[in-house]
């Protein structure tokens, strides 16, 4: 689960991690006086305005239609107030949108950080996760911070450096002072560094996140280590352990496909194909869309059933599938081993009877516990559905369908 910036920064600080001190605003009369609230609590005329959105690379985003970047400094409250009614209602395209965009619907106004002395300031880059190769968490950190970390990793990566820690011991002392070692701390800025970095750890830990990303870690001119920004998302397997970080959730960030397959307990993913997919196990999900482009298809999305696929779910299915105008054919790969591969097809045939007129082919592959009889129900339906129990005989028929000729 992905969260906004300010909500991040609600963690972080939960945690004892310093963050750039903000707030949030929804109408531009909101973002006016919450420049004048930082003024009077940090004596600061100047104040950040931050799109809040799902999106990395705000900064260098615009709003469509206008000269608007998605992060902006306002020299005074009114200033705030014009940059909040240029990006709230507005579309942000950037690097990680797409050219979609996303809609800007809040808008975060924080503290001038880089005040008299800025030239004294230095930018880190920061990011815990998990290594799978590893089977441990790994802290990423940079000398070079700032909006263009992927190109320093593309083109400088010796300036990306990795610590590797073991989670059953967590974050050691000498690993976070070996990190602001790298970083080349010293004095007050050295202490405020480890003190940081082990913050940053133990938030990470203790919130279950599959990731904390902080772009940058900002030093400022008197040494203090703060996150100006924050980067976070929750594993939703674990949000049973934190309903308040589940109250977090922005539903109008996400896809409403995607949470309409939520709600049918189905695990879905939209892509960009032309091929819709319904298989029951994420292993053979991934095997399906390998076969739907070697047989000259692309996949319109990712839609696991599970293993107790029937009529109620392989129709949430169709329905969820076929809002995809893209989608040329739907193949089902079902194998049979908790379910019966009859009482699957039967379900196809009763969810395509409710469903009405389906305008694309389906291909059914059912391969398990009573794989003929389904087959044979399939082929005696009438309806325009195409079995299979040869993976291969499968993809052949996918080729048809996206070539038009069945």
């Amino acid at each position: 689960m992905n969260i906004h910036e300010y909500q991040a920064k609600q963690i972080l600080k939960s945690f004892g991690v310093a963050v750039q001190e903000g707030i949030v605003a929804h109408t531009a009369d909101e973002a006016y006086d919450a420049a004048i609230k930082l003024k009077e609590q940090f004596g600061s005329d100047f104040v950040v305005v931050k799109a809040q959105i799902h999106a990395g690379g705000r900064g260098k985003g615009n709003i469509v239609g206008k000269e608007q970047r998605g992060v902006a400094v306002a020299k005074n409250a009114d200033k705030a107030k014009e940059i909040a009614e240029n990006l709230l209602g507005g579309t942000l395209v950037t690097i990680q949108t797409g050219p979609k965009g996303k809609v800007v619907n809040k808008v975060l106004v924080a503290q001038d950080v880089y005040y008299p002395g800025a030239s004294a300031t230095k930018e880190y880059y920061m990011s815990v996760m998990l290594d799978r190769s590893q089977s441990k968490n790994i802290l990423v950190y940079s000398t070079e911070g700032g909006m263009d970390i992927e190109h320093v990793a593309e083109t400088t990566p010796n300036l990306i450096h990795k610590e590797t820690i073991d989670p059953k011991v967590g974050l050691q002392g000498f690993q976070a002072r070996k990190i602001a070692f790298n970083l080349g701390c010293k004095g007050d800025a050295f202490k405020q560094m480890v003190k940081f970095v082990t913050a940053l750890y133990k938030a990470y830990d203790n919130s279950d996140a599959a990731m904390f990303e902080i772009n940058p870690v900002l030093k400022t001119s008197d040494d203090k280590i703060i996150a100006v920004d924050g980067k976070v998302n929750i594993d939703d397997n674990a949000l049973y352990r934190h309903p308040d970080y589940e109250a977090m959730r922005d539903l109008a960030e996400e896809d409403t496909t995607e949470l309409e397959a939520q709600e049918h307990n189905l695990n879905y993913v939209k892509l960009d194909g032309n091929v819709g997919c319904m298989v029951n196990g994420a292993g053979l999900a991934m095997a399906t869309m390998d076969i739907i482009k070697l047989s000259g298809g692309d996949p319109a999305n990712f839609l696991d059933v599970g293993g107790s696929a029937n009529a109620k779910t392989v129709e949430a299915g169709f329905r969820i599938i076929l809002k995809d105008s893209h989608v040329k054919a739907i193949l089902i790969n079902i194998f049979g081993g908790i379910v019966r591969c009859d009482r699957v097809a039967q379900g196809v045939v009763d969810a395509y009877k409710s469903i009405g007129n389906i305008p694309v082919p389906i291909i059914v592959r059912l391969q398990g516990t009573n794989a003929v009889e389904a087959k044979k129900i399939i082929d005696e339906s009438g309806l325009k559905v195409f079995s299979a129990i040869v993976l291969k005989e499968a993809a052949d028929l996918v080729k048809k369908a996206v070539d038009g000729n069945i």
